[in-house]
């Protein structure tokens, strides 16, 4: 211990800590001069979105399942500790040689430099806020570590610890930590003001609010009574868009003003078209209640919703562009670099694939893909639910390759039967006697057309179904249980309307979807 502390009172760790300042400043700089430049440009952003790039199909699943929709946030405080590590690291190496950690933060810098210039949309000056960043916390560095040269002559601490600390001759730890403390306050201050300063030159959720959106020529289905499960605590049949799940690559939400937007469809087509945000506005849109899944849903998730969608059918946009012979897949970009490979076949049949503007009455939500993205009943999203979406190539299967495709996921993914327990909760504690279980189900353009509860090992029982809105939407479900004291398992599954049972074989989301019988258990006092 004695030891520790003598360490932690040298000029070592005030190397270390002198490292994490100057990385603090490298970040703040970048993030204060990257308000005038896209948000993608800050360093933070940047090395994010190229660790999400490259993260294999196994962390992606993992983060998802530990860290839900939680995620991003997980992302950025593991960045932040390996961060801190390595300016740690830069620090001593600085200290001890000069050279060395010149040479260190340098290649932080380009490694940097590379994660901004090389995502999607960015230009090459939007690499100056981390350039102007990197020599900024240079300097500090420089400034912090050169008087802690001078104490490689100070006298060694006594052995006594109660005896008199010896004379500091070149500087001191306190006038150390007084510098440090004001340069991290200022580059708190300074990263501050950057986000404040982006906020306030951005007008996109301004813009947002106060678009009107025209009425549908073709109006939602109405919704029959008794679509709500009538367990208290089931899911709401309509997902609130403040509720509905958020999982995509975007680390920062894209800000896309809809006067500057344009949808590029092209590839192997007869004809090339381009749509403005206007166009869409003028066009005969549809309304329709769709269920979303996520393909990193595990079994029993939550990462599916249902909303009301408003947009152009892309079915229509496509029969302006005349899709060749020989194209079979639709290959969608988002303005962040994300792509999709979607079915042709799929965009156009008559299940009212869309370009959707509008979510539960009112324009998306900015996280959700305003201005513009793409709602695809009965696929999973990493192949159909491009957010922000800019860019629609007709091609093949065979010749190109979508984001997640290229990391290990399967090319084609439609959405597998699912049933969930929404109530009781797993381990919940229930009284003994009459009681009340439900959850949903979904079987996207299948429907689902039976649900069956399963408790401990006793024959499988039918559930209620609540009434259906359509095949591409959930489907809700009650049952009453006479409970008995002691532990239970409650299992469930769904049939479609094929009439194909829920599969009981357990699969991970990797590369096409998770599978198997949701097992919830229960303790009944």
């Amino acid at each position: 211990m004695k030891k520790l502390m003598k360490w932690l009172k040298g000029p070592t760790a005030m190397a270390a800590l002198a490292g994490v300042v100057a990385a603090a400043v490298v970040l703040a700089v970048a993030e204060l001069i990257g308000a005038f430049f896209t948000a993608r440009a800050t360093p933070v952003i940047a090395l994010g979105s190229t660790f999400i790039d490259f993260t294999p199909p196994w962390m992606k699943d993992f983060a998802i399942a530990t860290f839900g929709t939680n995620d991003k946030a997980a992302l950025f405080v593991g960045m932040g500790l390996t961060i801190s590590l390595l300016a740690c690291v830069l620090g001593v190496v600085a200290f001890r040689r000069w050279a060395l950690g010149v040479a260190g933060v340098l290649l932080m810098g380009t490694v940097i430099v590379a994660s901004v210039v090389t995502r999607a949309s960015v230009k090459p000056l939007d690499a100056i806020p981390t350039v102007l960043g990197t020599l900024a916390g240079l300097v500090v560095l420089r400034l912090l570590i050169a008087p802690l040269w001078r104490t490689r002559a100070w006298p060694d601490a006594p052995a006594d610890t109660a005896a008199k600390e010896p004379e500091r001759p070149a500087t001191s730890r306190r006038r150390f930590f007084a510098a440090a403390g004001i340069t991290a306050a200022a580059a708190g201050i300074a990263a501050t003001g950057g986000r404040l300063l982006s906020a306030a030159r951005s007008n996109i959720a301004q813009a947002r609010e106060s678009l009107t959106l025209p009425s549908p020529v073709k109006a939602a289905a109405a919704v029959p009574g008794g679509v709500q499960s009538p367990v208290a605590g089931v899911t709401p049949w309509v997902t609130a868009n403040g509720d509905f799940y958020r999982i995509d690559t975007a680390l920062s939400v894209p800000e896309i003003n809809a006067d500057d937007w344009e949808l590029r469809v092209h590839g192997l087509v007869e004809e090339e078209v381009r749509l403005t945000f206007q166009d869409l506005l003028d066009a005969d849109l549809i309304e329709s209640h769709v269920t979303l899944t996520c393909v990193s849903n595990p079994v029993g998730g939550n990462l599916a919703g249902n909303a009301k969608w408003l947009g152009l059918p892309i079915r229509e946009v496509l029969k302006r562009a005349r899709p060749k012979d020989g194209a079979d897949m639709v290959l969608s970009t988002s303005i962040d670099g994300f792509s999709a490979s979607t079915p042709l076949e799929v965009l156009q049949d008559d299940r009212d694939a869309m370009l959707a503007i509008g979510m539960n009455g009112e324009p998306l939500p900015l996280e959700h893909g305003y201005p513009v993205r793409m709602v695809v009943p009965g696929l999973y999203g990493f192949v159909s639910a491009t957010k922000w979406v800019v860019d629609l190539e007709v091609t093949r299967f065979a010749d190109s390759k979508a984001y997640w495709t290229e990391r290990g996921w399967s090319e084609r993914g439609p959405i597998k039967t699912m049933a969930r327990v929404e109530v009781p909760k797993s381990f919940a504690k229930v009284p003994a006697g009459r009681t009340a279980i439900g959850g949903t189900a979904w079987a996207q353009t299948r429907g689902i057309t039976k649900v069956e509860v399963q408790i401990d090992n006793a024959d499988w029982a039918e559930a209620t179904l609540s009434a259906e809105a359509s095949v591409i939407t959930w489907r809700q479900w009650s049952f009453e249980w006479d409970a008995t004291p002691g532990p239970h398992y409650i299992k469930v599954r769904a049939t479609d309307g094929t009439g194909e049972v829920q599969t009981d074989q357990r699969a991970e989301p990797v590369p096409d979807g998770a599978s198997g019988w949701q097992s919830v258990m229960v303790t009944v006092e």
